[in-house]
C-alpha cells in the first residue's frame, strides 16, 4: 500500500515522501491519526503542484539570502565594549550586540541566532570573527574589532 506521509514519521519517512507500508499499519494507524493520506493518482498530482510550489518558494529565499550575504561579504565591524585597563571587559559581548552592530553598520536585519561565534564568551579586546547563516546553504564570515570605550 502506498501511502504519502503528512508529517515526519520515526523510522518511516519525511513529510511528503511517497512510501509503502503493510495495509494495516496504514488503513489502522497511519491514516486515522492524520499522519497519511493514500497515495493516489489525485493525491500524487496535488503532492507534485505542492512541492513545485515549494521549490519556487525555497528558491526566492535562498536569492535573498545570497544578496544578503554578498552585502555582508568583507564587512568589518566595530564593537565598542567597556573594558579595564588590562583588556578585560566587564560582561562580554555577544550575538545581540553583532546583530545590533550590523543594523546600525548596513541597515540589514539579521536575526541573533543565525549568528554563530567562534568563542563561547569573547571577553577580551581583540580582532574576532563571526559567522552568519542567513540560509542552510547561504553563510558568510564577519570580522568585527572589540575595543575599550
Amino acid at each position: 500500500m502506498d501511502i504519502i506521509l503528512k508529517q515526519d514519521v520515526i523510522n518511516l519517512g519525511y513529510k511528503n515522501d511517497i512510501v509503502t507500508v503493510k495495509p494495516g499499519y496504514g488503513r489502522n494507524y497511519l491514516i486515522p491519526q492524520g499522519l497519511a493520506i493514500l497515495a493516489t493518482e489525485r493525491n500524487r498530482k496535488i503532492l507534485a503542484e505542492e512541492m513545485r510550489q515549494q521549490a519556487h518558494k525555497e528558491q526566492k529565499i535562498k536569492d535573498e539570502a545570497t544578496e544578503k550575504a554578498k552585502a555582508l561579504e568583507g564587512l568589518k565591524l566595530q564593537i565598542p565594549a567597556k573594558a579595564a585597563a588590562t583588556g578585560k571587559i566587564f560582561g562580554s559581548v555577544n550575538t545581540i550586540m553583532i546583530a545590533n552592530a550590523i543594523k546600525e553598520a548596513t541597515g540589514i536585519e539579521v536575526d541573533r541566532k543565525h549568528i554563530v561565534l567562534n568563542e563561547d564568551a569573547i571577553k577580551e579586546v581583540g580582532d574576532y570573527k563571526a559567522k552568519i547563516r542567513l540560509h542552510k546553504e547561504v553563510a558568510v564570515d564577519i570580522d568585527f574589532n572589540v575595543f575599550a570605550e
